[in-house]
Parts: structure tokens; C-alpha cells; sequence
């Protein structure tokens, strides 16, 4: 069941939000745009708006920055998911497969305001900064454990069984997802992503007897 979305992924800002959460918010913001590594501590207090002395008020370092950048991020997209009309939606499949669309719909703007922030820094330091990667890990966990919630529904509700388990498949749409982001810097445009979610979404189709009526229209596609 497709669903009309909207949500702001780009310039993230936290509504009345102190010196700490303007750091984290830049951090956010130019850690997507630059990577990690490239990314200095002057860049961050430039967004911020504000001194290197503040900035080291808060964090003792651009890791320990990075670290507290992750949980944020963690939180507010969230609060961002757990708001979004499809939550709405009674039947746990339909939940699922409008949490696709909701991925698609938020492919918009320049690249760096829909990829991933926790998905950008855990590839450049997952052996590097283990502390970084571990806050990472932790932020896409918690995600797609919301998914795994709803898939694990879905095969209750439609008598589900298989080798796969509704863990994988959450994990599955991470990987569909994060590697739909890394096509799309390669390629500088999100369409490859967005075919990308489209296939993810028919992969969960044709796991599920309620979508067998739209499994048999593609296969004769």
C-alpha cells in the first residue's frame, strides 16, 4: 500500500537547540557533505556558528563529537520515523512496504542531505575509530530493530515460515538502503537509488501471500 510522505532529512536543526546542539547539528550536516576525515573541527564550529573554545567546552575531541553526533542522529531520525503517516497504517505488511516508499520519497535535494550520516562515517572508520563505529552500529540497530518489529507481525498475521527470519530482512533493507546511497555518489544522482528501493520493494512482494497478485503482474512484466 503506497502512502503519500514527506520529511526534511536535509539541514538538520533542532528547534531551540543550545551551543551542544548546534555542534552536533553541523557535525551532522558537514560530515555528510565531506566525509569524516575530511572534515575538521574548524569546519564544525563554521556551521555552528560558533568558537573553538565552545567547542571544546562540550567535546574533548572530534571523535568524542562524533560519537555524541551519532546518538543524536540516532534521535532525531527517530522521532522522524516514529511520526510518519505510515505508522499509522493497521496492517503490519502495509507498514512495512510504506516504510519503503517513506525511504524513496526522502530521496530528495543534493546528496548529502538524504544519504546517511551513521552509514557515511561507519564506512570510512569502522577500523579506525571502533568507538565511532561502535555508536554507529548501535543507531542502525536500533533501526532496523523498529522494522524487524513489523515484519515479525507481517509473518504472524500471513503464516510466514522459512529460512529467512524477520531479523534478516530488516537487515536486509539496511543493506538495499545503505548500498542504494553509496550507488548514488558514485553515480551523483539519486535515481539509481531510488531504482534500487523499488526492487527492495518487490523482493518483500513476493515474500508475502497478500502481495502474490502484484508478484504475478511483474514477473509478466
Amino acid at each position: 500500500m503506497a502512502i503519500k510522505m514527506e520529511i526534511k532529512t536535509g539541514n538538520m536543526s533542532t528547534p531551540g537547540g543550545g551551543t551542544k546542539t548546534k555542534l552536533l547539528d553541523a557535525a551532522v550536516g558537514v560530515v555528510r557533505a565531506k566525509g569524516y576525515s575530511a572534515t575538521t573541527v574548524d569546519d564544525i564550529c563554521g556551521a555552528a556558528e560558533v568558537t573553538k573554545g565552545a567547542f571544546f567546552h562540550h567535546f574533548k575531541s572530534k571523535e568524542d563529537l562524533a560519537i555524541a553526533a551519532a546518538e543524536h542522529w540516532g534521535a532525531v531520525t527517530t522521532a522522524a520515523f516514529a511520526s510518519a503517516p505510515y505508522q499509522s497504517l493497521s496492517d503490519p505488511l502495509d507498514r512495512v512496504l510504506a516504510y519503503v516508499d517513506f525511504r524513496k520519497v526522502i530521496l530528495q535535494g543534493a546528496l548529502s542531505e538524504y544519504t546517511c550520516f551513521v552509514g557515511t562515517m561507519i564506512q570510512e572508520v569502522y577500523d579506525t575509530h571502533p568507538a565511532i563505529r561502535e555508536a554507529c552500529e548501535k543507531t542502525i540497530s536500533d533501526h532496523t530493530a523498529d522494522i524487524e518489529a513489523d515484519i515479525a507481525e507481517a509473518m504472524r498475521k500471513y503464516k510466514i515460515e522459512g529460512e529467512w527470519t524477520a531479523k534478516s530482512l530488516a537487515l536486509y533493507t539496511q543493506a538495499v538502503i545503505q548500498g542504494a546511497f553509496i550507488l548514488a555518489k558514485a553515480k551523483q544522482g539519486a535515481q539509481v537509488a531510488s531504482d534500487c528501493i523499488d526492487h527492495l520493494r518487490r523482493y518483500i512482494e513476493l515474500l508475502f501471500p497478500k502481495s502474490q497478485t502484484a508478484a504475478k503482474q511483474i514477473i509478466r512484466a
